[in-house]
This record gives C-alpha cells, sequence and structure tokens, in this order.
C-alpha cells in the first residue's frame, strides 16, 4: 500500500506517526511537503492509496485534500471534515444540527449587534476567531467596556475572519477540562487539561493528566465526530453541572503529550485507521 504522509514541518507528533507506519510490512511511505506541491487542476493523477493530513496551514491542508479528493485520492481527514472543524461557526453548527450538546452560542457581523447579543447573553462572554487554533486570540469580555474596546480592534485590525463574531457563553470549568481522541468509531483515550489561567490548552501552558474515558464521554465524544464527519479528531469538553458540553473539535489532533500520560499507543490507532481507509475499510 502507497500512502502519502502530506506535511508541513515534522514535529514530534509526525515523528511518532512516521515510525508507526515504517514499522509495518507492505507499508510504502510517500512523504508531501506542503511547500513543495503544485497542482494541475483536472490532469493530475497519483499513484497514492490514502492521503493522510498533517499539515499546519489549515489553508494549505483544506485546499490541497480537496485537490487530492478531486483527483481520486481517499483523504484522511476528508476536506468535508477539515471544512468544518476548521470554521468555528461551521462546527457548533453541526453539533446544533446533530443536537450535541454545547455552550450557547451566538453569531453576529457587525459592532452594534455583537455589542446587544453579549448583553443579551450576559458577561462574561468567550469571544473567538471563526478560524483559529491552539487558544489563540481568545477574549473573556467580562463587562461593556471590554466589549466595545475589543470589537472595535478586531473591526479594524482582523482579517476576513475576525469580521464573523463568534460569541460563546463562558463557563466556569474550575481550572481544566478535557480532552478526548476519537478514531472512527472509538474514543481511544482523555486528558485533562489543567491550568489556573482560564484558557487551558497544552499549547498554552496546560498540563495533562489522565482521564478515565467514561460512557459519557465516548458516547459524547462519538457523537461530535460523527456530526462534523468522523475520522480522526479530538474533542474539547467541558464539565457542567449540566453535565458534558463540546467546546471544539480539531481535525488535525495533537497527541505528543497524551500517550504516556494515558498509556495509549494512539500513533497505533492513527495508522492502523489510515490503513483500513486506503483499503475502502474505513
Amino acid at each position: 500500500m502507497k500512502i502519502g504522509f502530506l506535511h508541513s514541518l515534522i514535529r514530534k507528533d509526525e515523528k511518532l506517526l512516521i515510525d508507526e507506519f515504517n514499522s509495518r510490512k507492505d507499508i510504502e511511505l510517500v512523504m508531501i511537503d506542503d511547500r513543495n506541491i503544485s497542482f494541475n487542476l483536472g490532469k493530475d493523477k497519483f499513484n497514492l492509496d490514502v492521503i493522510i493530513e498533517r499539515c499546519i496551514n489549515h489553508s494549505r491542508a483544506l485546499h490541497a485534500m480537496k485537490l487530492y479528493e478531486s483527483a481520486g485520492v481517499k483523504c484522511v481527514n476528508s476536506f468535508h471534515v477539515a471544512s468544518i472543524c476548521g470554521d468555528k461557526l461551521l462546527t457548533s453548527s453541526a453539533l446544533a444540527d446533530n443536537k450535541v450538546p454545547q455552550p450557547e452560542v451566538r453569531v453576529a457581523f457587525t459592532e452594534e449587534s455583537a455589542i446587544k447579543t453579549i448583553e443579551e447573553m450576559g458577561y462574561p462572554v468567550v469571544l473567538k476567531p471563526a478560524v483559529g487554533s491552539w487558544g489563540r486570540l481568545l477574549s473573556k469580555i467580562n463587562d461593556r467596556d471590554a466589549a466595545e474596546s475589543i470589537l472595535e480592534h478586531k473591526t479594524v485590525l482582523g482579517s476576513y475572519h475576525h469580521s464573523i463574531f463568534y460569541m460563546q457563553k463562558y463557563v466556569e470549568k474550575k481550572g481544566r477540562d478535557i480532552r478526548s481522541f476519537v478514531v472512527g468509531d472509538t474514543c481511544i483515550a482523555a486528558i485533562y487539561r489543567t491550568s489556573p489561567h482560564w484558557i487551558t490548552n497544552t499549547a498554552r501552558g496546560g498540563v495533562a493528566t489522565k482521564c478515565e474515558v467514561t460512557e459519557e464521554i465516548a458516547s459524547l465524544s462519538v457523537a461530535a465526530s460523527k456530526a462534523v464527519g468522523g475520522g480522526i479528531v479530538a474533542i474539547d469538553l467541558f464539565e457542567t453541572a449540566d453535565g458534558l458540553q463540546v467546546n471544539e473539535v480539531n481535525y488535525t489532533m495533537e497527541f505528543k503529550n497524551s500517550i504516556t500520560t494515558t498509556g495509549v499507543n494512539i500513533p497505533k490507532h492513527v495508522v492502523d485507521y489510515v490503513i483500513k481507509a486506503g483499503r475502502g475499510e474505513a
């Protein structure tokens, strides 16, 4: 089987996956650097059974997968999954359509309507860019003064993505949230991410500890994965008085800090799934 490995920089996560692929028999891994590829639309032919996407840049990943799929190559994750998970608004819409519990989310397109919406929701509110990762450019808005200032900055200095105001009701998570890992139809592992800061991403200094995969975590995580199209995803969960809620769904999941923590060989599960996809079994 010939497997394309679409990547940017090779980080520890990618090295772990490459080692796992290279340990398998009858697998030829073809490295595809997204900084070097080009496409000839309608004429491309690729001798690949499947591609695993591990790009850092969302735009490159999204467009490359669309073009590879148009040329007949299956991608993991798919363009459909990447397009939904890469946009928080689309993710929240997909979760709502599938009745997956999440914090209250509202969307507005102007400063005036955003201010009105925030005050209807009640402070505090978290303002997020529709496209972004690693906990960057999130704003916890505690009062009207902060709301007016942040909205003005986003309007004047922000990119196209900042012209859409995505507002999520702040959830008091008491210093931690949960990240679960879903491969196919199975929640294979989960971690707590703990931090004194209200943003608990490990990329922002959050500490990972093992979280037992309960029936509630597993069922909600798989439901969230199916809502966005399935595949290999990481789910961010909030613990609330009303049960677990889905915060975000990530389609190019990072797992290097979670293997030892959980005792689960995450790269093995990922590689098994990609091989099944290449055989048309996933």
